[in-house]
């Protein structure tokens, strides 16, 4: 049981350093490092590990149809989290905190494609659950970010 804890920490630990590259600017080395992780934990691997993985790949791509395949890879094994009972109260905390920020990301591919049915239904659905997060500054920011999104989104 802890060999499997470090393991998860240790892809964690990965992923967070590429988000880090990511969020420095080096779009193509986080691109790069996420790749290699999805090879190495792939379709199988922990949902919570996928999730946030591909979550993060979304916002290394150029193509707006690519990023949209990996915000809905991330939407999968965010529904996938659910089904880890071993993962318990870690999974549905996971899953609380990533719907509100997985939808909004959704609404706004599907917008970039030109998709606004579909970019209104994702953004309901995130203004739905950031009400279940904290006052927080990050459920400070994903509320900001769907009334924002809110006023860009056409009409209807």
């Amino acid at each position: 049981m802890e060999q499997q804890e470090a393991a998860d920490d240790a892809v964690l630990t990965r992923i967070g350093q590429a988000v880090m590259l990511l969020h420095g600017g080096d779009r193509e080395e986080a691109r790069n490092r996420f790749g290699a992780l999805w090879s190495e934990i792939g379709e199988r691997g922990e949902a919570l590990h996928r999730c946030t993985l591909a979550h993060y790949m979304a916002d290394t791509q150029d193509d707006p149809g690519d990023e949209l395949a990996w915000d809905l890879r991330a939407l999968a094994a965010a529904e996938g989290l659910g089904d880890e009972r071993s993962e318990g109260q870690r999974s549905a905390l996971a899953l609380q905190v990533f719907s509100p920020s997985l939808h909004l990301s959704l609404a706004v591919d599907y917008l970039k494609l030109q998709h606004p049915q579909a970019a209104r239904l994702h953004l309901d659905r995130a203004r739905e659950l950031v009400k279940a997060l904290a006052d927080d500054g990050y459920g400070r920011r994903m509320r900001t970010a769907v009334e924002q999104l809110e006023r860009t989104l056409p009409a209807g």
